[in-house]
């Protein structure tokens, strides 16, 4: 079996953040996001990956190329014109269009197996087959309208009337056929792919009940590093298994003052935290100089500046 990593949108809620590195870069305990996903893909031992690529493309050819691709045959589609997750696809189409594939985002922070999805779908009989995940904040997020065991809405936008407390967690696994509703043109996945299906009455889901985090927007990307990590560091050793790295807290490249404080953060490499600085629940990326007897409280620094989570 093969996957597709949609990887290739702005990130444009954590802005500015990704406005010098991707999304899939973000480090979500000093781990880039992007190796979470790669980490479910080769639990599930797929071995053939397809990449899409377009906001600072180059500098996720080199994450990959740095680590010699992580052991997977990948192959990346840069979009000069961005398509979106449905037009992105859909340009892949001869890659994908010979069995079924999983389609999976770039910055999935959970613990869940795709080998039980894929499972699912084989025995359900349906052209698609979506990871879900109850949460409280499903209305805010982006609900999905179920009855029985069919997927039937997102959002309430076919006006069903079917609301629930479950969202899209960013995993599926879809037949070829799921091309025959895709455009080339930029497009959401959401409005033709799973919306073709769903006509057809063949798009199931599958229910997630572990660990699942949205890393979206700077508050859930700092709860995600900070208020939520125990469930993170909770499966490192299963993901230093997988790609010989795990989620850490304090960098070892990091440079950190004898008399700097630095309480229940996260430091990445290249930091130097100076004289009588003081840093407590922050998320510090690679490369930022928090400098001498600064005072910062759940904070995101990051070189370029800074954003308070006050």
């Amino acid at each position: 079996m093969k996957a597709f990593i949609l990887a290739a949108g702005f990130g444009s809620r954590l802005h500015p953040i990704t406005n010098s590195i991707p999304k899939p870069l973000i480090p979500i305990l000093n781990l880039p996001a992007i190796c979470y996903t790669l980490t479910l893909l080769k639990e599930a031992e797929i071995e053939t990956v397809i990449c899409n690529v377009h906001h600072h493309a180059e500098h996720i050819r080199r994450f990959f190329s740095d680590n010699n691709n992580f052991g997977i045959d990948m192959h990346i589609s840069e979009e000069t014109t961005i398509l979106g997750t449905g037009g992105g696809l859909k340009r892949c189409e001869t890659l994908l269009d010979d069995e079924p594939f999983v389609l999976i985002n770039s910055d999935i922070i959970a613990d869940f197996s795709l080998r039980s999805l894929i499972d699912a779908h084989a025995s359900s009989g349906n052209a698609g087959t979506l990871m879900l995940f109850e949460t409280t904040e499903a209305k805010t997020i982006g609900d999905v309208g179920i009855n029985e065991e069919q997927i039937r809405d997102f959002r309430n936008m076919r006006k069903t009337g079917l609301r629930s407390d479950c969202i899209y967690a960013g995993a599926a696994i879809l037949d070829p056929s799921i091309f025959h509703h895709l455009t080339m043109e930029f497009s959401s996945i959401v409005d033709t792919g799973f919306t073709g299906l769903i006509e057809r009455e063949s798009l199931g889901y599958f229910r997630h009940e572990g660990f699942w985090q949205d890393i979206g927007t700077p508050q859930s990307f700092w709860q995600a590093n900070i208020k939520n990590r125990s469930n993170i560091l909770g499966i490192a050793q299963r993901i230093g298994r997988q790609i010989g790295i795990e989620p850490h807290m304090l960098s070892s490249q990091a440079v950190i003052a004898d008399n700097a404080t630095v309480h229940e953060s996260i430091i990445g490499r290249n930091c130097h935290i100076e004289d009588g600085a003081t840093v407590k629940d922050s998320v510090i990326l690679p490369g930022t100089t928090i400098p001498k007897d600064a005072k910062l409280d759940r904070v995101i620094a990051f070189p370029q500046g800074m954003l308070s989570l006050e």
